[in-house]
């Protein structure tokens, strides 16, 4: 990582998705968690507050030591164990079908091989288990994914790698994963930023085994 991405993108990230819509969205995302979970993308930890109180433990994949240093105060208010296990959502150093739930917020879009984390999730998580996941990314608007496409190059190079042109959907589904449920929505702000707040909110579920 360079210093950019090391002491400054994290705090940017924790300024720009505290937001009362972002939390109200963390919440809904977070329902249904249950068992021991695994949180690719764990940041700061602004999670923790919303997890219900069905989870019994959250294992962390964060490639951030400034991440985990900011998530030091949450950690220790949570009403879970929450440890550090990776720091790579590509390659999870966990047996396959490990946890009963994967939860993964605003990380896809910054993940180099998008495509192989989603992998890594639906092989981690139990056959039945659900994959909770908050990402922005492609508007189906014409005209706001043209200006995505413009500004990713620039997106990348200051936002730590982060893409605006993933859809979230489709790296599930060619996962392997059934998507339950999904909400796509802009969050509330100027039209301007549009091509940044595209929304989806997804419940995927790792097939049953027969």
């Amino acid at each position: 990582m360079s210093w950019w991405e090391r002491r400054v993108v994290p705090r940017l990230v924790e300024k720009a998705l505290s937001s009362g819509d972002v939390r109200r969205e963390r919440t809904l995302v977070c329902e249904g968690l249950s068992g021991r979970v695994l949180e690719i993308g764990f940041g700061s930890g602004m999670n923790l507050s919303h997890l219900p109180a069905s989870v019994t433990a959250v294992d962390a994949v964060e490639p951030s030591d400034l991440g985990w240093e900011m998530s030091a105060a949450r950690r220790g208010t949570a009403s879970v164990p929450v440890s550090r296990v990776g720091l790579d959502g590509q390659r999870v150093d966990a047996d396959s079908s490990a946890y009963d739930a994967v939860l993964c917020t605003f990380s896809l879009c910054t993940i180099p091989d998008a495509a192989l984390a989603a992998r890594e999730m639906a092989r981690t998580v139990r056959p039945g288990g659900t994959v909770h996941v908050l990402e922005h990314g492609l508007s189906p608007d014409a005209g706001v994914a043209r200006w995505q496409r413009r500004l990713d190059p620039i997106e990348k190079r200051v936002a730590g790698g982060c893409h605006l042109t993933r859809d979230p959907v489709a790296l599930l589904e060619q996962a392997g994963l059934e998507i339950v449920d999904r909400t796509e929505r802009y969050l509330p702000g100027p039209a301007v930023a549009r091509p940044w707040v595209y929304g989806y909110r997804i419940l995927a579920r790792r097939p049953a085994e027969v």
